[in-house]
């Protein structure tokens, strides 16, 4: 299977800047709640329980998900990556309370190529789904 890995370095930007998340490159394949132009633009999650709570919950659920591994995780932010279940291609996926605001920003990027074929939209989707099922966000 090694083979097949596609991994890429795993990029030393990641994390927060001024209280915001790394901005997305150039190329379709990343999407970001702080992106300023729509085609990269998602919407951010917004918490419908303590910001405290609704952040252990998604810790919780992203320990559970497969082919997804935190790297990273304190008290507002996260970074995991996660892996394709084929080729192992890696994406970064990035999170950040922001208690004062009630709600967690969110980043997905793939590593390699430039289309991503909405992978990791749908990543984001999938995650705020599970998670509105939970009843930790709106």
């Amino acid at each position: 299977m090694s083979l097949f890995s596609c991994a890429g370095t795993r990029p030393v930007n990641l994390g927060i800047k001024d209280g915001r998340l790394t901005n997305c490159p150039s190329t379709p394949n990343c999407v970001s709640s702080d992106a300023s132009n729509s085609a990269q633009s998602i919407p951010s999650f917004q918490l419908s329980v303590a910001p405290a709570d609704g952040w252990r919950a998604l810790r919780a659920l992203l320990e559970e998900l497969p082919r997804v591994k935190i790297i990273t995780a304190n008290e507002d932010y996260i970074h995991a990556e996660c892996s394709s279940a084929f080729f192992g291609f890696v994406d970064d996926l990035e999170l950040h309370l922001r208690a004062s605001q009630n709600l967690i920003a969110v980043r997905s990027a793939s590593r390699l190529g430039h289309s991503d074929f909405g992978v990791n939209r749908k990543r984001v989707e999938n995650l705020r789904g599970l998670l509105a099922k939970q009843g930790v966000i709106l």
